[in-house]
């Protein structure tokens, strides 16, 4: 067994991680500069955190697992070096842990893509373990009803959420890989837009066993090879007969013009039926029997920060989604707008990143048409240098839409007000907007 410190141990990545590594018996340790309910249970399997970064926390003999927010300054990271330890990129650690699980009989199942590996990694790994199949897995957000983002068990599927934003992608041999979508995004990281994109695609396609695509999305059909496809139109395997109610989605899924199998689910939008058909399309290329499945799909709810209801309060329900590029809030807001009707919805939006707002503006402005009305709160800048002229305010009067500035805090106070009865408030963003709810009921005690 081995020896794990993770410098910021509490973030949604890394604690998963180091979840996965404890409940495989390993010693794991790690920092971070605060507590967090992460970290609390990361403590009840058996790990050493200590709040705040220092040379001494660092074992002799360790690997040590960093992500690529730490800086080259911080101590412990330094102190590692002088001790001549091994020191992964979480992305590392995640590809030691495939090759361990392949290595030990399972087949890894990657989902990847621009948008929607969050919910389709969580929605595999959550019909598996509900039908008894006992997967491992390395999901990028918590599964509500599974209460974790990570899990180890003797079950022979391994399922992981495969991040392109920094190209690590490549670093992973999946058994099956599942493409959702690619468009434009990251372009702090991919400096010649869809070009650096399709080529990191195509790389970690190279490395995959066997690849399914999205082929109604004009990103993948820019990738080189052959591939298993799905759709709703002409693919491997398609969904019709979709039907959507207030409560419930239902569709048929065929395999090659015959009927595989019926699927209900909890979820609205289009989006969701193209997530579950991604779902389903891997499995049954892993050779999992889908009718052991079928009861599971409508037990999700959707993983944690996607339309996730946090708070209702004299009649008005609050949401939280991290949906931060246009595709996202388009979905987001459709689904919304199935559910409870455009002219209730309220979508607060938070800009993330500079660079996004500045290489999107014009796909942002066409992403609100589902909200009855659109906030804007200034932008969140993930530790970038400010753009002149790429600002909250800015974006909003070339919406037609309110701003409201100053912290979330401060965005709060000013919303509530303005609130009635009968509104949906969805938070957009993947920044501190993820407070808002909170926010706004703690004025609402007050």
């Amino acid at each position: 067994m081995g020896i794990y410190h993770f410098i910021a141990i509490g973030g949604i990545g890394m604690s998963g991680l180091a979840k996965y590594l404890l409940e495989d018996g390993h010693t794991v340790s790690g920092s971070d500069i605060a507590d967090s309910k992460y970290i609390t249970a990361l403590r009840e399997l058996g790990a050493k955190v200590t709040i705040g970064h220092n040379a001494e926390n660092v074992p002799e003999g360790a690997t040590v697992i960093v992500s690529t927010a730490i800086r080259e300054n911080n101590p412990e990271l330094i102190r590692a070096r002088e001790l001549g330890l091994k020191i992964y990129h979480r992305s590392d650690m995640l590809n030691e842990i495939s090759k361990s699980a392949q290595h030990g009989g399972k087949c890894f199942i990657g989902f990847s893509g621009t948008h929607g590996k969050t919910t389709t990694s969580g929605l595999c790994s959550y019909v598996l373990e509900k039908a008894g199949f006992e997967p491992s897995f390395v999901d990028g957000g918590i599964v509500p009803e599974l209460h974790t983002n990570a899990q180890h068990k003797g079950g022979k599927y391994f399922v992981a959420e495969l991040d392109e934003s920094d190209g690590t992608i490549v670093k992973y041999n999946p058994d099956i890989l599942v493409i959702n979508n690619i468009e434009e995004d990251h372009l702090d990281f991919y400096k010649n837009g869809m070009k650096d994109i399709i080529k990191t695609f195509n790389n970690a396609v190279s490395h995959s066993k066997k690849v399914l695509i999205n082929n109604d999305n004009e990103g993948t059909k820019l990738l080189d090879g052959n591939f298993i496809t799905y759709g709703l139109n002409d693919a491997d395997y398609v969904a019709k007969n979709i039907e959507y109610t207030s409560d419930a989605t239902t569709f048929d899924i065929y395999k090659r013009n015959e009927l595989l199998v019926s699927v209900k689910i909890r979820l609205s939008g289009v989006h969701n039926v193209y997530n579950t058909l991604a779902v389903v399309s891997a499995l049954s290329e892993a050779g999992v029997e889908l009718s052991l499945l079928n009861d599971s799909f409508y037990g999700f709810t959707g993983m944690g920060r996607r339309f996730q209801k946090v708070c209702e309060m004299d009649g008005i329900q609050i949401y939280d989604d991290y949906a931060h590029h246009p595709t996202e809030i388009k979905a987001t807001l459709n689904s919304a707008a199935i559910k409870f009707g455009k002219d209730h919805i309220v979508a607060v939006f938070q800009p993330h990143r500079y660079t996004r707002l500045k290489a999107l503006w014009e796909e942002f402005k066409a992403s609100f048409a589902e909200a009855g009305r659109v906030v804007v709160t200034d932008v969140y800048s993930a530790s970038e240098d400010v753009i002149e002229g790429i600002t909250g305010e800015k974006f909003a009067s070339d919406i037609n839409a309110e701003h409201f500035a100053g912290d979330m805090k401060e965005v709060a106070r000013q919303l509530l007000p303005t609130l009635k009865s009968g509104d949906i408030v969805i938070g957009l963003g993947a920044g501190t907007i993820t407070a808002l709810g909170k926010e706004l009921e703690h004025l609402e005690l007050v």
